[in-house]
């Protein structure tokens, strides 16, 4: 049993949808982000930089932080969603850290700027929303390349990517010029653990 403590946001999204396609059994615990759950001392024990999402096996114990090395860990316990050839892998991982240094920063940071800052600021909206769709058109190439992000197949790279680039309606974002992308969004979508996770979250709360 998993146990995953995690709030409704994207980066919340990955884990819990993980979760639900691989069919590993878990409990969610939500942490109220508002209410500065994060900050308390029996987390932190868990996630020493009070981020969500992190989980505990229940079984050993042992806990993990950060959503990137979460996908990992769980995704090589239940031998599913990675590549087990060495290229492979490397492909994945390559996108998934793309995910957790590029997409997650700089998105979230439109979306701050956009919608929580309290002070318009057309400078940074500016920045960031060139930066974010340079990122769209990064994905759209590989996407014209390959049907998955890590490449024939759907890996814990599309998982990471997805909740993220589905936020570009609350990002301002337009994708018609994103083709391939706009499809992976809709295919992806479709499949029902990736609906199941995202279900099972926002229930949770």
């Amino acid at each position: 049993m998993i146990t995953l403590y995690t709030a409704d946001t994207p980066n919340g999204h990955k884990v819990a949808i993980f979760l639900e396609e691989a069919g590993v059994p878990h409990r969610i615990v939500t942490v109220d982000l508002a209410a500065g759950e994060q900050h308390r001392p029996e987390f932190l024990a868990i996630s020493p930089n009070n981020k969500i999402p992190a989980v505990v096996d229940d079984e050993t114990g042992q806990s993990v932080f950060e959503s990137g090395a979460i996908l990992i860990e769980l995704a090589d316990k239940v031998g599913r969603f990675i590549p087990q050839d060495a290229a492979g892998r490397s492909v994945v991982l390559q996108w998934l850290f793309m995910q957790v240094g590029s997409v997650g920063p700089m998105l979230g940071q439109l979306w701050w700027f956009r919608h929580a800052s309290g002070t318009p600021n057309p400078q940074a909206l500016e920045r960031y929303t060139k930066e974010v769709l340079r990122i769209y058109g990064v994905v759209e190439r590989q996407l014209a390349a390959v049907p998955y992000i890590g490449g024939e197949d759907y890996t814990i790279a599309d998982i990471a990517m997805f909740p993220w680039l589905r936020s570009h309606d609350k990002l301002g974002i337009t994708i018609d010029d994103f083709p391939h992308l706009k499809a992976w969004l809709a295919r992806v979508a479709a499949r029902p653990g990736v609906q199941r996770g995202l279900r099972a979250l926002h229930e949770a709360h």
